[in-house]
């Protein structure tokens, strides 16, 4: 057992929404009262997967979902337990005492309306708030968040971002979406077309936004910023297969990220992904989009 005390979030937290955002400020409450480390606990796999044996595209891959727990709200520990068939068949009882309490070390915990856990989905809300009661630690569970009539969850965000609405996806994570990756080389398209670019890529069961040019933002290692066109998809005009690249072409910036962690934040689409018929041409549009992410920029901060 952990000699840290903790008040834990429970959830699985996928794009870490306004939803997720009112448990973990909840947490970060508790924690400052209990004079406890403001946590969450959530998964590498999610548990539909397993359990159905069905992939859940998810919003974010689980080093996102830490960052963004940690930078947006603050917690301090964010624990992801493997899903594995051993968690899968733990009861709802175990897993409160066992691993909650036994392993992490919870004297609080904080979980949303529907929240389901332990073997078959058994444990419930109710169910968590009784056994807390009966061990003797504290337990909020946190109503649902709605955003326009529409009960703010990651399964609604995902079907934004498949297509390619990340201005509204946005009014309901409270952020931008994100992508974090290690910079790599591509086919060195942005030095033919003049500008210095980051080539990325979604991490395996990331869900991918909708083919297309995004208005974007850059954050480097060091803490700058810097907007950027970015296309998603398979860059007809160049390429003759059908994979996957994240391409940002990076404004009034000249430098090599190369090797570099770098946060790219989605905004807004400007356009889909079609094929040109020449790469002057990609080049001329290309431009068009800097400047139509120019001015997105400048009306988001006037």
């Amino acid at each position: 057992m952990s000699e840290t005390k903790r008040v834990i979030a429970l959830g699985f937290f996928d794009g870490v929404h306004i939803g997720h955002g009112a448990l973990l400020r909840r947490v970060g409450e508790r924690a400052a009262q209990l004079g406890a480390a403001p946590s969450a606990v959530t998964f590498d796999n999610h548990p539909t997967s397993l359990i159905v044996g069905q992939q859940v595209p998810l919003i974010n891959s689980p080093a996102d979902r830490a960052d963004l727990m940690r930078r947006l709200y603050h917690i301090q520990d964010v624990i992801i337990a493997h899903f594995d068939e051993q968690m899968m068949k733990m009861s709802w009882e175990n897993f409160i005492t066992d691993y909650l309490v036994g392993a992490c070390s919870a004297v609080y915990l904080v979980a949303g309306h529907d929240f389901h856990f332990g073997y078959k989905g058994e444990g419930n809300p109710e169910r968590l708030k009784e056994k807390c009661r009966e061990i003797g630690i504290g337990c909020d569970i946190i109503p649902k968040v709605e955003q326009g009539g529409i009960t703010v969850s990651s399964t609604y965000i995902r079907t934004l971002i498949a297509q390619g609405e990340m201005e509204r996806a946005m009014e309901f994570l409270g952020h931008p979406h994100v992508l974090t990756d290690r910079v790599s080389h591509g086919k060195k398209l942005g030095g033919l077309l003049g500008f210095p670019t980051v080539n990325l890529h979604f991490a395996d069961r990331v869900l991918v936004p909708a083919y297309g040019v995004y208005a974007t933002q850059v954050w480097f290692e060091n803490g700058e910023c810097r907007p950027a066109v970015t296309n998603v998809g398979i860059r007809p005009t160049i390429n003759d297969n059908d994979q996957v690249t994240v391409e940002g072409f990076i404004l009034d910036f000249d430098g090599d990220l190369y090797g570099q962690n770098v946060r790219l934040e989605f905004f807004k689409r400007l356009r889909s992904e079609r094929k040109f018929e020449s790469l002057e041409a990609l080049r001329t549009e290309v431009m068009r989009n800097a400047q139509q992410t120019r001015e997105y920029f400048s009306r988001r901060e006037g």
